[in-house]
């Protein structure tokens, strides 16, 4: 099995378990130290700027399929979505000095980036898609982040279970030329099932990491007082915040 897709089932795996294991107190120290191995194991083993395999369009599958949030229907995103996303803003802010609003045509006209990849789903599955959209990158350096900035926080349109969805990378990641903010898939617009109109696509990482119904991009220099302060939705239900394959 590639390495990649050994990751992929490896970390399927743990997750399966970890919501049991994190019960106890010994459990979730153990949970912790294995994911900051996980991560320096990672980042040890490959240079922080290595590419995810990219594909050539003929590997594009048939059918992507959604997960998690397929159809928000909390908030305005219903309205949003009967209206085509026209009025659709997605904020830059935090600690940054030039905070920012922009309109879909604002993310289009930016210089764009085509990736075909796979995504591997926690769950076990996988799905060959082809992504366009602007680098994260150039949004950062467009808002230009302050000295304290150390991580950025996704903020996402869907609710679940009375908590809304949120994810977050450290800038080794945010800066990665993979990670972009797409609007396109396959080359049409995003499908609701996927994350219309904006989602993340963070391509060295498991798929919960990929934010959809993208709202807010917000640089911060910790997460502790986010949530439940473990980075994101599934990380403060027991995943891993570090999800790199």
């Amino acid at each position: 099995m590639k390495r990649r897709g050994f990751l992929a089932v490896l970390g399927a795996a743990f997750v399966a378990g970890c919501n049991k294991v994190a019960e106890t107190n010994a459990g979730s120290k153990l949970l912790g130290a294995a994911e900051k191995w996980h991560e320096g194991a990672h980042r040890f083993l490959t240079d922080r700027k290595a590419l995810a395999p990219e594909y050539p369009r003929s590997a594009i599958s048939s059918y992507f399929r959604g997960n998690g949030s397929v159809d928000p229907q909390n908030g305005d995103y219903p309205q949003q979505a009967a209206d085509n996303f026209d009025n659709w803003r997605l904020e830059v802010r935090g600690l940054v000095d030039n905070p920012m609003s922009l309109s879909l045509d604002n993310i289009r006209r930016l210089p764009q980036r085509t990736q075909v990849t796979r995504h591997d789903c926690v769950e076990g599955w996988s799905a060959i898609g082809e992504w366009t959209g602007p680098q994260l990158s150039v949004l950062l350096d467009a808002a230009k982040l302050r000295p304290e900035a150390r991580f950025v926080v996704f903020r996402c349109a869907d609710n679940l279970n009375g908590a809304d969805y949120y994810e977050s990378v450290d800038l080794i990641d945010a800066y990665h030329p993979q990670t972009i903010v797409a609007h396109r898939l396959n080359g049409e617009p995003i499908p609701v099932r996927n994350g219309a109109p904006l989602r993340m696509r963070i391509e060295r990482q498991l798929g919960y990491k990929h934010a959809k119904y993208l709202t807010a991009i917000e640089a911060v220099a910790s997460l502790d007082d986010i949530g439940e302060g473990n980075g994101g939705y599934w990380e403060d239900r027991g995943y891993q915040w570090y999800a790199g394959i």
